[in-house]
């Protein structure tokens, strides 16, 4: 499910992927999350890539659309 949903934001043409961001798993960061919008990053493989930085897809904690605020997928049992 995780994979489709990014699939259609990086290559459908009704979606951009700069309306996107995700919230990831950053171990270190304040409450060890970090916010990267899609318009940064890549997806190669069950990878983003942002900047020289591979991000498993596991890490993804929630996709969200930055102007609508409507949440695509929220990994179960995360809670901002």
């Amino acid at each position: 499910m995780l994979k489709e949903i990014l699939n259609k934001i990086f290559w459908h043409p009704d979606y951009k992927k700069e309306d996107f961001e995700v919230i990831i798993l950053h171990r270190g960061a304040e409450e060890n999350k970090k916010i990267i919008s899609l318009d940064d990053v890549e997806l190669k493989g069950n990878y983003l890539v942002y900047f020289d930085t591979y991000i498993p897809l596991h890490r993804i904690l929630e996709i969200r659309n930055k102007k609508t605020g409507e949440i695509l997928y929220k990994k179960l049992g995360f809670q901002q």
